[in-house]
């Protein structure tokens, strides 16, 4: 006798939670790179990518080499571990883009990266950066330099000379940003899918969150 279709969510069975989007798989048809500069430049990045798409505690070891397509021990080798691959393949670049870059338009570049599906080389940085800043595994002093130096990018765009309503403003537009980075990774066909949309309403709050922007 064939047994009977599973109930659907409505007749009883539970329904799973949303679960973020998986990061992209390992092309297969991949080759191993042959010396080591080349491994260490995939094993990089490949970290930075999970790092942005899945996060920094979602990212393991073995993801990282297997995107790489080489062994996890030679992570190791290159890198001592996961926070020594981090620091390499987001914290030193996080810290050039921010420092290169001009601050008058520090909010709209991080909404464009947050906003990017198709996420290019800065994008996967400064999602890489949001990802972590609420890591309870990124080690304390990768997690000071990030926030701090984010944090006072934010805060030198508010028009306030008190230095800790500044602080507490930047990281409250930092908090919102990681959130709508959260809601689309997890509902994909969710309200939250038009950037254009977004973006427009992001700056408008912005505005009244940082007051009006200062020149650079």
């Amino acid at each position: 006798m064939t047994s009977p279709t599973p109930p659907n969510s409505w007749s009883g069975a539970a329904t799973p939670l949303p679960q973020p989007a998986a990061a992209p798989a390992r092309n297969p048809a991949a080759a191993r790179p042959r010396d080591s500069a080349a491994t260490r430049q995939a094993l990089v990045d490949a970290g930075r990518t999970l790092f942005a798409t899945v996060g920094y505690d979602a990212t393991t070891v073995r993801a990282i080499a297997d995107r790489a397509g080489v062994n996890q021990a030679l992570l190791f080798r290159y890198f001592g571990n996961k926070e020594g691959l981090f620091a390499e393949a987001v914290l030193g670049e996080a810290l050039e883009l921010l420092a290169d870059a001009p601050r008058h338009d520090l909010l709209e570049r991080t909404l464009a990266a947050v906003l990017d599906d198709e996420q290019g080389h800065a994008a996967e940085i400064l999602m890489a950066v949001l990802r972590a800043a609420g890591s309870s595994q990124v080690g304390e002093a990768v997690r000071i330099r990030l926030g701090e130096a984010y944090s006072a990018a934010f805060a030198s765009l508010v028009d306030t000379d008190d230095p800790a309503d500044a602080a507490v403003r930047a990281d409250l537009l930092l908090a919102w940003l990681l959130g709508i980075a959260l809601n689309r990774s997890v509902l994909r066909a969710g309200p939250l899918h038009d950037p254009q949309v977004i973006t427009a309403h992001v700056l408008r709050v912005a505005t009244a969150l940082l007051g009006p922007r200062r020149p650079s």
